[in-house]
């Protein structure tokens, strides 16, 4: 009521704060609607992108701190990486003996159908050279675990799923690169080892550590001990670098060697997290289960600044970026599915297809926009898409859901999906974080 008496009214005084709070409580609403409950997290994204709008000086600055800080955005997106890593298994590879085949269709269609259908799109709508180089690049990421959650919502192929993320994941920081290299490279410059390396911190670092706290879920006590008396190394070599030793590494190296030490150092970094969070896990049997909302809580920040720097972009071409993300999104649906049945997977698998081309990886876009200076520009792209992904995603995913290959009992379907997932809080979790 305050939003449309200030609006009528003219007084930004009123609608302004009202518009604000009328999006909060909308997100905090839906959470009493069962039906609408999965769509909570796409409607904090929608907040997130009213108050970015409203207030775009207020959010970008933090007193005299630039929200928008290169250092700011690495730790966010490493916070939010590590959250979703959280979700992920060793076992998550080990589905690689079963479906080689499968995760290399997967892999081409991913890395062909969204990276080039999003120049496609930036040709046919003639965006401005930055915000175009956003588009290729949400198309260029690997998928996230979103697409997991999805397919198991759709009771597809959850583990032909789990293993084309996992191997997208680890070939993102050369194949990402390598793709906005050949189809962005004339419109922003791409050094692609800088690119790569980035990815590197960004994305297979906070995964790392998420991944050696599965492993010490299950270790025995001699490989504790080893990585104990590793992470005890690491920390050394972080307190070296603290007290002096960076400062003597950048005046001892070449340009390369520096760069290497940082990348080393990032590990070790790693190494100590994830040894200090199992540590914490272990005391706080909840932790596990809270960090989806610290992810959702990162991504929420990442649209919140993005949408505030670049608001005056929004503004001449939102509606021209949302309707290249709903084409986007719907063509890598459409093609991912049709695309894995013509290379000969099955239907159910050609369903887990089009959610693993179709989803991608929005934080890690955000994140690499942010790195390169250009959120308000690049980052777009990536605060567009993010929401209808979620949406759309979800709306597939319940109506396959409802449309079964096959009939089975509702209780033969979820003992196979325990077996698959081993450990079925995890998909619950992953919930959350959609």
């Amino acid at each position: 009521m305050l939003l449309l008496i200030g609006m009528l009214l003219d007084m930004p005084s009123l609608w302004q704060p009202a518009f604000v709070g009328t999006a909060v409580a909308f997100a905090i609403g839906l959470g009493a609607l069962p039906a609408l409950k999965g769509y909570q997290y796409t409607a904090w994204i929608i907040a997130a992108v009213v108050a970015g709008m409203v207030y775009p000086t207020q959010l970008l600055y933090w007193g005299e701190f630039d929200l928008r800080n290169t250092w700011l955005i690495l730790l966010v997106v490493q916070m939010v990486m590590f959250g979703m890593g959280i979700q992920m298994s060793l076992r998550d590879f080990t589905g690689l003996a079963t479906t080689g085949r499968g995760v290399l269709i997967g892999l081409l269609c991913q890395f062909s159908i969204m990276p080039f259908m999003g120049f496609m799109l930036t040709k046919f709508f003639g965006f401005d050279d930055e915000i175009a180089a956003g588009i290729i690049l949400i198309g260029s990421c690997s998928s996230g675990l979103a697409s997991n959650v999805m397919v198991y919502i759709a009771r597809a192929n959850l583990v032909l799923s789990v293993a084309v993320t996992a191997m997208a994941t680890l070939l993102a920081p050369f194949i990402t690169p390598f793709m906005m290299k050949l189809l962005a490279g004339t419109l922003v410059e791409i050094k692609f080892i800088n690119m790569m390396l980035e990815i590197i911190k960004i994305v297979l670092v906070p995964i790392g550590a998420a991944l050696l706290h599965d492993y010490l879920k299950k270790a025995s006590p001699e490989g504790r001990r080893a990585v104990n008396f590793i992470a005890l190394f690491c920390l050394s070599w972080l307190l070296a670098l603290a007290l002096g030793g960076w400062n003597w590494l950048d005046n001892t190296l070449s340009p390369a060697g520096l760069k290497a030490a940082e990348i080393f150092s990032f590990m070790t970094g790693a190494a100590v997290v994830g040894v200090f969070y199992h540590s914490l896990a272990t005391r706080f049997h909840k932790l596990d289960g809270f960090m989806p909302y610290v992810s959702m809580f990162g991504i929420v920040y990442f649209t919140t600044v993005t949408t505030a720097a670049g608001r005056d972009n929004l503004l001449q071409v939102g509606f021209l970026l949302f309707l290249a993300a709903a084409i986007h999104n719907t063509a890598g649906y459409v093609l991912g599915y049709w695309f894995s049945r013509l290379l000969g997977l099955d239907k159910n698998s050609a369903r887990s297809m089009a959610f693993e081309v179709g989803l991608q990886n929005g934080g890690m876009a955000s994140g690499l926009a942010g790195t390169m200076g250009k959120l308000g520009t690049v980052g777009l792209a990536a605060a567009v898409f993010s929401p209808w992904m979620n949406i759309s995603g979800s709306i597939l995913a319940n109506y396959w859901r409802r449309h079964p290959l096959f009939k089975e009992t509702e209780i033969e379907q979820e003992e196979k999906m325990e077996e698959i997932a081993q450990e079925p809080a995890i998909p619950s979790a992953e919930k959350k974080v959609v």
